[in-house]
């Protein structure tokens, strides 16, 4: 089957074409065989940030030239899409209406089926796209803009929630603190670059829930900490910027690290998966790599361009859920609705006992 992924959750406009194979079982992976991806960080940075009804208009413009560009890479046509999936939720609602749209319209004119795909199902899968995927069961860490949270995941569908964050994820955590530190937008990577050049250990920060002998995290506290640093330093933050963003670093990932070694300990399993746009963070990747191979633990990300919101994880998704025979809720009369806040336990899979 061929399958035409499209996200527009957010300010990412992304579309993928995979197939899945023709062997069966959850360790059966669609192969990607095209994906675009169009970005609007540069149409946001003027406002700090993303203004959803620019987001929406500009998804409109993009979605279907990126189509037509997969197509034309991977050698296809639209006759001879078997299913199109799309971003059901969470994210903007205007957002989310344009590819819901636009992939049931297209859908309708092709009386081919349609499925909407929770967005964090799609970053949690999306190292299976990766040179080196995993196998089920593992633990994920997942760290994607608003959400931060640990899972025990065995298998597609089959998902039990360990820990997540009471208040600001880790991603806002980077986003709130780089603009403190008058670092534009996007906020997170700006930081990330700063803190080469600092001292992770200038400043003591708080690393919050680090010892509650739970998988919960807060990063609000964090944010507050990095502010009142800020106006002690006064006119000196400029001289200090850098060792204060590796500091804010630092903290983030201290806490990541200790609260996913304990995930696995908790679980008892052996492999670690890490998705989600903060997954790409140098720092995190370095610290996690060297602890878990200390304790004999497979770590694996998805690639670097696929770290991002795209299309290719909500293809896959929805190729690994037809596969594992969970597309049963995909609607026939081409009638769709979005879900701007879907906690991911609403789509796990009833399995029989």
């Amino acid at each position: 089957m061929l399958i035409l992924g499209i996200e527009s959750s957010c300010d990412e406009t992304g579309v993928a074409l995979v197939q899945t194979t023709d062997e069966a079982g959850c360790d059966a992976v669609p192969r990607l065989l095209a994906h675009a991806l169009h970005s609007q960080i540069d149409m946001h940075q003027a406002y700090g940030g993303v203004v959803p009804e620019l987001a929406s208009r500009d998804h409109i413009r993009r979605v279907l030239p990126l189509t037509q560009s997969v197509l034309n890479e991977s050698g296809h046509t639209l006759q001879d899409i078997d299913w199109v999936a799309y971003t059901r939720g969470p994210g903007l609602a205007g957002a989310l209406l344009v590819g819901a749209g636009v992939a049931c319209a297209m859908a309708a004119a092709l009386d081919k089926p349609t499925l909407g795909i929770h967005h964090l199902e799609g970053h949690l899968l999306s190292p299976f796209l990766s040179a080196d995927p995993p196998r089920f069961p593992f633990v994920a860490l997942l760290v994607s803009g608003g959400h931060t949270q640990l899972m025990q995941v065995d298998g597609v569908g089959r998902y039990i929630l360990l820990g997540e964050t009471i208040d600001d994820a880790a991603g806002e955590a980077f986003d709130k603190s780089a603009k403190l530190l008058g670092l534009g937008y996007p906020g997170g990577p700006a930081l990330s670059r700063l803190a080469v050049r600092g001292q992770d250990d200038a400043f003591k920060l708080p690393r919050p829930l680090l010892h509650s002998g739970d998988l919960d995290f807060s990063f609000a506290g964090l944010k507050t900490a990095v502010l009142t640093q800020a106006k002690k330093l006064g006119d000196a933050l400029e001289d200090r910027k850098a060792d204060l963003a590796a500091s804010t670093q630092a903290a983030i990932v201290e806490v990541l690290v200790k609260k996913s070694l304990s995930a696995l300990q908790q679980t008892g399993l052996k492999r670690l998966v890490v998705a989600g746009g903060v997954g790409a963070n140098v720092r995190l990747r370095s610290q996690l790599n060297e602890a878990c191979a200390r304790r004999g633990v497979r770590v694996h990300y998805p690639e670097l361009h696929l770290c991002t919101d795209n299309g290719a994880m909500i293809a896959l998704a929805a190729g690994m859920r037809l596969q594992a025979g969970l597309a049963t809720d995909a609607p026939q009369a081409y009638a769709f609705d979005v879900k701007p806040r879907w906690p991911l336990a609403d789509i796990v899979a009833k399995i029989a006992a």
